[in-house]
């Protein structure tokens, strides 16, 4: 009985284990079976990544969502102590990615904007700008003052500009503050090398290099391990600058750039042909103003970056007496300083930006087309500022930062926003200017105090006429007068057919002053003036320009004038693409101060024009055969 009992008491072990070892297997297939789906679903479901379409870069679903991008707030050293303190300058960096660069490893390229003015900027003081009231030659009546930047801005946002279009699309957005601007260290340049060298070392950053870090002054060094290394930059006005002077470093991993109106001579920007001249709309802004406009940077700076660079360097050199060309302002042209540029260029310009004039991108596309760069360049009819449209820069970028094979490089060169389209249908061009284009000699006929004669024949000997300055006349109400002894206008006969102008105009001037200085402006416009309600300045406008008879031998020397003796100078007039309409005239305006851009001398200086010495050439798509067809009697 004992052993039965031994007996049953075993075989109940037994199956007692067997069933613990059972449910044991149960309980481990059931978690396995359990757990099956979710690994299953995260092997299966694809990582987010860029998707392409026609060549362009797609919004991605997984990238849309601002709540779940990554932001990170941080600084980047550069290679020069601009604000002197024996510490190399750190620039402020904010960051702004894809959550998948984080929990997904992905990589991406950036998307880089730069700028002074994300801190805030000067409030326009009575006082802020140079009296421009004052003769020629001479030195303004009072000296400015220099109001003080309050930084504004919230951390880790710098900026959020960029983003709504790039992330989506799978690029990260890096922005930076330039030199003595919000928390990036240093001292504002206008133009300066600094200035060029801050979005290098940003770039370098980005392409590898150990400069980042956590904090201003802390060793705490970070690394942009989410970022492919190729960058592209864009941004408008000063913002459109930088990338422009980043280009001229050379940096590597800065693979593309699309300048938005940008500044690419200060000089350009100060000055035309020795002639002291203000931006449209800012009367008396110099280097100087602009300085002043934007140092946000550090309070405990600005007493030594104010002496050292802005009176040192820019007010004793930037010369508001004379107007000629010096090293200061070779120093400040980018087009000195293009030899290492390799960067794809899409550029951007409106041919009736009167601030940062359409000159600027022109200078440049057409030198780094000469150097055999990818270029493209997109003009559209309005002021200041407008980028190309989505899909030129989409395709820009998805070419030289994405690296797929769109064939953007073999895309028409030049896209132009004709007068009745919108500025998102561009027309396509082979170049700018159109390839059909031929310069065209148009010559002066008798007619003050009224109008004259421009015709592409020249007529008998002419003679001379004689105006009076005042600028208290602006120039619309100058072209716009039927009699005016303040002016000169020679006028084509009525246009038969659309006249498509493209390209650079120039004019030769052959003048005496009774003054041994004199402002000399022209405008080439079209008339009659558009009077209706919703009529701008910009629709009867061609082209203009500006420059200093002293002048007439050298950019870098000007000489008094002789008065009564007479000069000749030639000097080019803004780049232009327009059709102008049948039914209009153009003229050609000679005038002396304008009101809007030069400085305000004392009303009286006379001015006479050799009309057999002066002439207009206007560069005409179908050279002279469209102007014998468009002007026939």
């Amino acid at each position: 009985m004992i052993r039965g009992a031994q007996k049953d008491d075993a075989r109940l072990w037994y199956k007692l284990q067997t069933m613990k070892q059972f449910r044991s297997a149960f309980l481990l297939a059931a978690i396995v079976f359990a757990a099956l789906p979710s690994v299953y679903s995260q092997q299966a479901a694809p990582k987010a990544g860029p998707v392409f379409a026609n060549g362009e870069a797609q919004v991605v679903e997984a990238f849309k969502d601002p709540e779940s991008w990554i932001r990170q707030d941080l600084w980047v050293e550069t290679e020069f102590d601009s604000d002197g303190d024996g510490r190399l300058d750190r620039m402020h960096v904010s960051v702004t990615r894809p959550k998948q660069t984080e929990t997904e490893g992905l990589k991406l390229p950036v998307v880089y904007e730069t700028s002074p003015y994300y801190a805030g900027t000067a409030p326009f003081v009575p006082g802020l700008f140079w009296n421009i009231r004052h003769n020629l030659g001479e030195p303004a009546p009072e000296p400015r003052v220099h109001p003080e930047v309050k930084r504004r801005g919230e951390r880790p946002i710098i900026s959020k500009s960029q983003e709504a279009d790039w992330i989506p699309r799978g690029y990260i957005v890096v922005h930076s503050s330039s030199p003595g601007t919000g928390l990036s260290d240093g001292s504002p340049t206008v133009g300066g090398d600094n200035e060029s060298l801050a979005p290098k070392a940003v770039i370098e950053w980005l392409a590898g290099k150990d400069n980042g870090y956590t904090t201003r002054t802390g060793s705490e060094k970070v690394m942009a391990t989410w970022s492919t290394g190729k960058v592209g930059m864009t941004g408008t006005s000063y913002n459109g600058t930088l990338p422009v002077a980043a280009a001229t470093t050379g940096v590597k991993g800065l693979e593309a750039i699309i300048p938005i109106a940008p500044n690419t001579s200060y000089y350009h920007y100060y000055r035309s042909y020795g002639l002291v001249r203000n931006p449209g709309g800012y009367p008396g802004e110099d280097v100087d103003v602009l300085y002043d406009f934007i140092h946000s940077g550090e309070e405990s700076k600005r007493a030594r970056n104010n002496e050292v660079v802005r009176d040192k360097e820019l007010v004793a050199k930037m010369d508001r007496i004379t107007g000629d060309y010096n090293d200061f302002w070779a120093g400040r042209d980018y087009l000195n300083d293009m030899q290492p540029f390799k960067a794809a260029l899409l550029m951007s310009h409106g041919f009736n930006d009167w601030n940062v004039m359409p000159e600027h991108s022109y200078r440049i596309y057409k030198k780094a087309k000469e150097m055999g760069l990818p270029v493209q360049i997109f003009y559209h009819q309005g002021g200041h500022g407008g980028p190309p449209p989505m899909t030129l820069m989409n395709r820009w970028f998805t070419r030289y930062l994405h690296g797929v094979q769109n064939g953007v490089e073999n895309d028409p060169k030049s896209w132009i926003v004709r007068e009745d389209k919108d500025a998102s249908d561009p027309t396509a061009y082979p170049d700018y200017p159109h390839p059909d284009a031929e310069d065209v000699t148009f010559h002066l006929s008798k007619g003050a105090p009224s109008s004259g004669g421009l015709s592409a024949s020249a007529p008998a000997k002419q003679g001379t006429e004689t105006f009076v300055d005042n600028f208290s006349f602006d120039g619309e109400a100058l072209a716009r007068a039927e009699y005016t002894n303040h002016r000169l206008i020679y006028l084509t006969p009525v246009l038969k057919e659309p006249l498509h102008v493209s390209g650079v105009a120039k004019v030769k001037i052959r003048l005496a002053s009774s003054k041994p200085a004199a402002n000399l402006s022209v405008w080439v416009v079209s008339l009659p003036w558009n009077t209706g309600r919703r009529a701008k300045i910009t629709d009867n406008i061609i082209t203009r320009g500006w420059a200093d008879p002293q002048n007439y031998r050298s950019l870098t020397e000007g000489e008094p004038l002789v008065p009564g003796r007479f000069y000749e100078m030639e000097f080019e007039l803004q780049p232009d693409d327009q059709v102008i309409a049948a039914g209009q005239q153009i003229g050609l305006m000679i005038f002396s101060s304008d009101k809007d851009f030069t400085l305000h001398p004392d009303p009286g200086t006379e001015l006479t024009i050799d009309l057999d010495g002066t002439n207009l050439t206007l560069p005409v798509v179908g050279g002279a055969a469209a102007i014998s067809r468009a002007m026939a009697n």
